[in-house]
């Protein structure tokens, strides 16, 4: 997943996280408004979907994700699950859809390195996709019971 091996994995992982919250907040600015879905369209590229998972005052866990037609099935990924830390100003990744959550992978906590190491590469694709979307420039709008908003965008 990610070639690049931080000597201090666990200072660049907060700094990676912070990296991913300022970027997540760009793409979507308006994300703590949204209760349920919203939906981000760009010209000639697949949707991307927001669901909220969960909120309470200080987090968010949210999934993001593109859907991409393949063989007349809607195929979601990669539907990555992120905890948002509004306090702490941190987005970490969770798990995504490859990928079983980290505390089911690593239950001994002897194992910190590999730990820390399966949450830099989690966070690490987070950052390189953000920074892809960002490129090109989706703009978010609320969907709620799977009906989107009437806006419409012009290419």
């Amino acid at each position: 997943m990610s070639l690049v091996h931080p000597v201090n994995t666990s200072f660049c992982l907060e700094k990676l996280c912070e990296s991913n919250y300022q970027k997540l907040f760009s793409l979507i600015p308006d994300l703590q408004s949204f209760n349920n879905k919203a939906t981000g369209k760009t010209k000639n590229q697949p949707s991307l979907y927001l669901k909220v998972i969960e909120r309470s005052k200080h987090t968010m866990t949210v999934e993001l994700s593109h859907q991409f037609d393949k063989n007349l099935v809607e195929v979601m990924e990669p539907a990555v699950k992120i905890r948002i830390y509004l306090d702490a100003n941190l987005a970490e990744v969770l798990r995504d859809h490859e990928r079983l959550p980290v505390f089911n992978v690593y239950k001994d906590p002897a194992q910190s390195t590999e730990i820390m190491n399966y949450k830099w590469r989690l966070n690490y694709f987070l950052q390189k996709w953000l920074d892809h979307c960002l490129l090109t420039d989706y703009k978010f709008h609320n969907t709620e019971k799977g009906v989107e908003c009437q806006e419409s965008l012009e290419f």
